[in-house]
Protein backbone atom coordinates (compact mmCIF):
# COMPACT_ATOMS: atom_id res chain seq x y z
CA UNK A 1 0.00 0.00 0.00
CA UNK A 2 1.11 3.55 -0.72
CA UNK A 3 -0.45 6.81 0.45
CA UNK A 4 -1.04 9.91 -1.67
CA UNK A 5 0.79 12.87 -0.11
CA UNK A 6 0.15 15.54 -2.70
CA UNK A 7 -1.70 16.23 -5.99
CA UNK A 8 -0.66 19.07 -8.28
CA UNK A 9 -1.88 20.37 -11.63
CA UNK A 10 0.55 19.73 -14.47
CA UNK A 11 2.02 22.86 -16.07
CA UNK A 12 1.19 22.12 -19.70
CA UNK A 13 -2.27 20.65 -19.19
CA UNK A 14 -4.66 21.77 -16.48
CA UNK A 15 -6.78 18.64 -16.97
CA UNK A 16 -3.92 16.36 -15.92
CA UNK A 17 -2.55 16.00 -12.41
CA UNK A 18 0.66 14.71 -10.86
CA UNK A 19 0.22 12.23 -8.02
CA UNK A 20 2.89 12.08 -5.30
CA UNK A 21 3.18 9.30 -2.74
CA UNK A 22 5.09 8.91 0.51
CA UNK A 23 8.59 7.54 0.22
CA UNK A 24 10.44 6.95 3.47
CA UNK A 25 10.60 10.29 5.25
CA UNK A 26 9.75 12.21 2.06
CA UNK A 27 7.69 11.80 -1.09
CA UNK A 28 8.16 10.96 -4.75
CA UNK A 29 6.26 11.43 -8.00
CA UNK A 30 4.18 8.33 -8.70
CA UNK A 31 2.25 8.96 -11.94
CA UNK A 32 0.25 11.46 -13.94
CA UNK A 33 -3.49 11.09 -14.26
CA UNK A 34 -6.37 12.68 -16.18
CA UNK A 35 -8.95 14.63 -14.21
CA UNK A 36 -11.75 12.21 -15.13
CA UNK A 37 -9.76 9.22 -13.90
CA UNK A 38 -8.84 11.06 -10.72
CA UNK A 39 -12.51 11.78 -10.03
CA UNK A 40 -13.61 8.23 -10.88
CA UNK A 41 -11.14 6.75 -8.40
CA UNK A 42 -11.73 9.44 -5.78
CA UNK A 43 -8.05 10.32 -5.57
CA UNK A 44 -7.05 12.94 -3.00
CA UNK A 45 -4.41 13.52 -0.36
CA UNK A 46 -4.34 10.71 2.23
CA UNK A 47 -5.92 8.01 0.02
CA UNK A 48 -4.12 4.69 0.21
CA UNK A 49 -3.60 2.68 -2.96
CA UNK A 50 -2.80 -1.02 -3.31
CA UNK A 51 -1.16 -2.63 -6.35
CA UNK A 52 -4.49 -3.57 -7.95
CA UNK A 53 -5.79 0.01 -7.69
CA UNK A 54 -2.54 1.40 -9.07
CA UNK A 55 -2.73 -0.94 -12.04
CA UNK A 56 -6.38 -0.03 -12.67
CA UNK A 57 -5.71 3.70 -12.45
CA UNK A 58 -2.81 3.56 -14.84
CA UNK A 59 -4.74 1.39 -17.31
CA UNK A 60 -7.75 3.72 -17.19
CA UNK A 61 -5.45 6.68 -17.72
CA UNK A 62 -3.97 5.01 -20.84
CA UNK A 63 -7.49 4.52 -22.17
CA UNK A 64 -8.26 8.18 -21.52
CA UNK A 65 -5.08 9.26 -23.31
CA UNK A 66 -5.94 7.00 -26.22
CA UNK A 67 -9.44 8.46 -26.40
CA UNK A 68 -7.99 11.96 -26.59
CA UNK A 69 -5.58 10.92 -29.34
CA UNK A 70 -8.34 9.18 -31.29
CA UNK A 71 -10.85 12.03 -30.97
CA UNK A 72 -8.29 14.52 -32.20
CA UNK A 73 -7.46 12.22 -35.13
CA UNK A 74 -11.15 11.79 -35.94
CA UNK A 75 -11.84 15.53 -35.74
CA UNK A 76 -10.38 16.07 -39.24
CA UNK A 77 -12.48 13.42 -41.03
CA UNK A 78 -14.04 10.00 -40.56
CA UNK A 79 -11.60 7.10 -40.19
CA UNK A 80 -11.76 3.34 -40.39
CA UNK A 81 -11.03 1.16 -37.38
CA UNK A 82 -7.73 0.11 -38.97
CA UNK A 83 -6.68 3.73 -39.47
CA UNK A 84 -7.42 4.58 -35.84
CA UNK A 85 -5.72 1.40 -34.61
CA UNK A 86 -2.59 2.17 -36.65
CA UNK A 87 -2.59 5.76 -35.41
CA UNK A 88 -2.82 4.71 -31.75
CA UNK A 89 0.03 2.24 -32.18
CA UNK A 90 2.07 5.01 -33.80
CA UNK A 91 1.37 7.07 -30.67
CA UNK A 92 2.80 4.15 -28.68
CA UNK A 93 -0.52 3.30 -27.09
CA UNK A 94 -0.39 -0.13 -25.39
CA UNK A 95 -2.18 -2.74 -27.51
CA UNK A 96 -4.12 -4.02 -24.50
CA UNK A 97 -5.76 -0.59 -24.06
CA UNK A 98 -7.01 -0.32 -27.65
CA UNK A 99 -10.09 -2.61 -27.32
CA UNK A 100 -11.36 -0.47 -24.42
CA UNK A 101 -10.74 2.69 -26.45
CA UNK A 102 -12.61 1.23 -29.42
CA UNK A 103 -15.52 0.17 -27.21
CA UNK A 104 -15.94 3.75 -26.03
CA UNK A 105 -15.53 5.24 -29.51
CA UNK A 106 -18.17 2.91 -30.93
CA UNK A 107 -20.54 3.48 -28.02
CA UNK A 108 -20.40 7.24 -28.58
CA UNK A 109 -20.75 6.87 -32.35
CA UNK A 110 -17.28 8.08 -33.31
CA UNK A 111 -16.21 4.81 -34.95
CA UNK A 112 -18.34 2.86 -37.42
CA UNK A 113 -16.74 1.10 -40.37
CA UNK A 114 -19.97 0.82 -42.36
CA UNK A 115 -20.76 4.52 -42.05
CA UNK A 116 -17.12 5.32 -42.82
CA UNK A 117 -17.26 3.12 -45.94
CA UNK A 118 -20.49 4.74 -47.14
CA UNK A 119 -19.06 8.23 -46.66
CA UNK A 120 -15.84 7.16 -48.41
CA UNK A 121 -17.78 5.84 -51.41
CA UNK A 122 -19.89 9.01 -51.63
CA UNK A 123 -16.71 11.11 -51.62
CA UNK A 124 -15.22 9.03 -54.43
CA UNK A 125 -18.46 9.29 -56.42
CA UNK A 126 -18.45 13.07 -56.11
CA UNK A 127 -14.80 13.20 -57.16
CA UNK A 128 -15.59 11.03 -60.18
CA UNK A 129 -13.18 9.00 -62.26
CA UNK A 130 -13.02 5.73 -60.33
CA UNK A 131 -15.09 2.59 -60.72
CA UNK A 132 -16.41 0.36 -57.92
CA UNK A 133 -13.60 -2.20 -58.10
CA UNK A 134 -10.86 0.37 -57.42
CA UNK A 135 -12.91 2.00 -54.65
CA UNK A 136 -13.48 -1.44 -53.12
CA UNK A 137 -9.73 -2.10 -53.17
CA UNK A 138 -9.11 1.22 -51.43
CA UNK A 139 -11.63 0.29 -48.72
CA UNK A 140 -9.87 -3.05 -48.30
CA UNK A 141 -6.57 -1.23 -47.78
CA UNK A 142 -8.25 0.81 -45.06
CA UNK A 143 -9.28 -2.39 -43.29
CA UNK A 144 -12.97 -2.41 -44.17
CA UNK A 145 -14.22 -5.99 -44.56
CA UNK A 146 -15.74 -7.14 -47.85
CA UNK A 147 -19.33 -7.34 -46.63
CA UNK A 148 -19.27 -3.74 -45.42
CA UNK A 149 -17.45 -2.60 -48.57
CA UNK A 150 -20.04 -4.29 -50.80
CA UNK A 151 -22.85 -2.74 -48.78
CA UNK A 152 -21.26 0.71 -49.06
CA UNK A 153 -20.75 0.33 -52.81
CA UNK A 154 -24.52 0.06 -53.20
CA UNK A 155 -24.37 3.86 -52.87
CA UNK A 156 -22.76 3.91 -56.34
CA UNK A 157 -25.66 3.55 -58.78
CA UNK A 158 -25.37 2.02 -62.23
CA UNK A 159 -26.28 5.36 -63.78
CA UNK A 160 -23.49 7.15 -61.88
CA UNK A 161 -20.97 4.50 -62.89
CA UNK A 162 -22.06 4.83 -66.50
CA UNK A 163 -21.72 8.60 -66.41
CA UNK A 164 -18.24 8.50 -64.86
CA UNK A 165 -17.07 5.76 -67.23
CA UNK A 166 -18.35 7.71 -70.21
CA UNK A 167 -16.51 10.84 -69.07
CA UNK A 168 -13.28 8.88 -68.53
CA UNK A 169 -13.59 7.22 -71.94
CA UNK A 170 -14.14 10.51 -73.77
CA UNK A 171 -11.24 12.12 -71.94
CA UNK A 172 -8.94 9.25 -72.90
CA UNK A 173 -10.14 9.27 -76.50
CA UNK A 174 -9.41 12.99 -76.82
CA UNK A 175 -5.80 12.30 -75.90
CA UNK A 176 -5.43 9.69 -78.64
CA UNK A 177 -5.85 11.77 -81.78
CA UNK A 178 -2.85 10.04 -83.35
CA UNK A 179 -4.08 6.51 -82.62
CA UNK A 180 -5.72 4.11 -85.04
CA UNK A 181 -9.32 3.09 -84.48
CA UNK A 182 -8.13 -0.29 -83.20
CA UNK A 183 -5.60 1.18 -80.78
CA UNK A 184 -8.12 3.80 -79.70
CA UNK A 185 -10.65 1.12 -78.71
CA UNK A 186 -7.96 -0.92 -76.93
CA UNK A 187 -6.62 2.04 -74.97
CA UNK A 188 -10.05 3.26 -73.91
CA UNK A 189 -11.01 -0.26 -72.83
CA UNK A 190 -7.78 -0.58 -70.83
CA UNK A 191 -8.34 2.82 -69.22
CA UNK A 192 -11.82 1.89 -68.01
CA UNK A 193 -10.65 -1.45 -66.65
CA UNK A 194 -7.75 0.23 -64.85
CA UNK A 195 -10.19 2.68 -63.25
CA UNK A 196 -12.21 -0.21 -61.86
CA UNK A 197 -15.37 -0.28 -63.99
CA UNK A 198 -16.93 -3.69 -64.63
CA UNK A 199 -17.44 -5.36 -67.98
CA UNK A 200 -21.11 -4.44 -68.44
CA UNK A 201 -20.40 -0.75 -67.89
CA UNK A 202 -17.39 -0.84 -70.23
CA UNK A 203 -19.32 -2.59 -73.00
CA UNK A 204 -22.17 -0.11 -72.81
CA UNK A 205 -19.83 2.88 -72.91
CA UNK A 206 -17.81 1.44 -75.78
CA UNK A 207 -21.03 1.08 -77.77
CA UNK A 208 -22.24 4.57 -76.86
CA UNK A 209 -19.30 6.82 -77.64
CA UNK A 210 -17.78 7.40 -81.06
CA UNK A 211 -14.50 5.49 -81.28
CA UNK A 212 -14.41 4.82 -85.02
CA UNK A 213 -12.35 7.21 -87.09
CA UNK A 214 -13.39 8.24 -90.58
CA UNK A 215 -11.23 7.07 -93.47
CA UNK A 216 -9.54 10.48 -93.60
CA UNK A 217 -8.93 10.53 -89.84
CA UNK A 218 -7.48 7.02 -89.95
CA UNK A 219 -5.14 7.99 -92.77
CA UNK A 220 -4.08 11.16 -90.97
CA UNK A 221 -3.33 9.16 -87.80
CA UNK A 222 -1.30 6.63 -89.79
CA UNK A 223 0.75 9.36 -91.45
CA UNK A 224 1.59 10.92 -88.08
CA UNK A 225 2.68 7.57 -86.64
CA UNK A 226 4.56 6.61 -89.80
CA UNK A 227 6.53 9.84 -89.89
CA UNK A 228 7.63 9.22 -86.34
CA UNK A 229 8.76 5.68 -87.24
CA UNK A 230 10.54 6.84 -90.39
CA UNK A 231 13.07 8.77 -88.33
CA UNK A 232 13.74 5.69 -86.24
CA UNK A 233 14.39 3.39 -89.22
CA UNK A 234 15.91 5.89 -91.66
CA UNK A 235 19.35 4.22 -91.61
CA UNK A 236 18.02 0.82 -92.80
CA UNK A 237 18.00 -0.46 -96.40
CA UNK A 238 14.68 -0.34 -98.24
CA UNK A 239 13.66 -3.95 -97.60
CA UNK A 240 14.41 -3.85 -93.88
CA UNK A 241 12.88 -0.39 -93.65
CA UNK A 242 9.57 -1.58 -95.16
CA UNK A 243 9.55 -4.63 -92.88
CA UNK A 244 10.09 -2.57 -89.73
CA UNK A 245 7.53 0.03 -90.78
CA UNK A 246 4.90 -2.65 -91.40
CA UNK A 247 5.55 -4.22 -87.99
CA UNK A 248 5.40 -0.87 -86.22
CA UNK A 249 2.22 0.37 -87.89
CA UNK A 250 0.46 -2.99 -87.54
CA UNK A 251 1.21 -3.01 -83.81
CA UNK A 252 -0.40 0.43 -83.70
CA UNK A 253 -3.60 -1.11 -85.06
CA UNK A 254 -3.53 0.06 -88.67
CA UNK A 255 -4.73 -2.37 -91.37
CA UNK A 256 -2.25 -3.72 -93.92
CA UNK A 257 -3.97 -2.17 -96.97
CA UNK A 258 -3.54 1.28 -95.44
CA UNK A 259 0.06 0.54 -94.43
CA UNK A 260 0.93 -0.69 -97.93
CA UNK A 261 -0.69 2.38 -99.45
CA UNK A 262 1.55 4.62 -97.36
CA UNK A 263 4.73 2.66 -98.18
CA UNK A 264 3.90 2.64 -101.89
CA UNK A 265 3.48 6.41 -101.84
CA UNK A 266 6.71 6.74 -99.92
CA UNK A 267 8.61 4.54 -102.40
CA UNK A 268 7.22 6.52 -105.35
CA UNK A 269 8.74 9.75 -104.01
Amino acid sequence: MVKITRITTQKNNNERFSIFIEKGVGEEFAFGVDIDVMINYGLHKGVELDDEMLEGIQFEDQVKKGMNFALNYLSYRMRSEKEVNDYLLKKEMPEEAIPSIFEKLKRYGYLNDLEFAKAFVRTKINAGGKGPFVIGQELKQKGVNKNMADKALEEYSYEQQLEHARTAAEKKANKLKKASSTELRQKVNQELRAKGFDRDIIQEVMQEIELEKSADEEWEALVLQAQKAERRYSNLDRREFDHKMKQFLYRKGFPFPLINRYLEQLNDQ
